[in-house]
């Protein structure tokens, strides 16, 4: 099936929804969906360190620099039918910021801030837990400016 994002299959759409729930079940819909936009942001960009990864099993288990949501029982099984169209919405286009152009995030402890760098990349806003960072201007062609 082709998605206006990326090409993928039921299999992909599946290991992008179980990566979705283990990097930010905790923060709800609007949070795994912008984990979501980040992974396709790895696939869309040919930059930096995602300069080969092309497709949706690539950004899941990239190595090193991959997700650690991986290693969670949170990504172990099926992802639910509510998973899979939090997926499919991400792959037809949907973002949010601050993720619209984010390579990276973490999740900060509640009682800390997010840094206004993060390996070197910017702070491009936070969400609930989730620090989220974008590259500078220009080094990434491929992202929405």
């Amino acid at each position: 099936m082709i998605y206006v994002i990326i090409k993928c299959n039921d299999k992909e759409k599946g290991l992008l929804a179980r990566l979705m729930r283990a990097e930010a079940k905790g923060e709800g819909n609007l949070g795994m969906l912008m984990v979501g936009n980040v992974c396709l942001n790895r696939i869309i960009c040919s930059c930096l360190t995602f300069k080969d990864i092309r497709t949706i099993t690539d950004m899941v288990f990239q190595n090193p620099g991959g997700f650690s949501g991986t290693k969670s029982p949170l990504f172990n099984g099926n992802a639910t039918n509510s998973e899979l169209y939090l997926a499919e919405r991400v792959l037809k286009g949907e973002y949010y910021h601050p993720a619209t152009n984010a390579l990276w995030f973490y999740a900060c402890k509640k009682e800390d801030t997010c840094a206004n760098t993060w390996w070197n990349q910017d702070f491009a806003g936070q969400y609930k837990n989730h620090c989220f960072y974008e590259p500078q201007s220009g080094i990434c062609k491929e992202l929405r400016p």
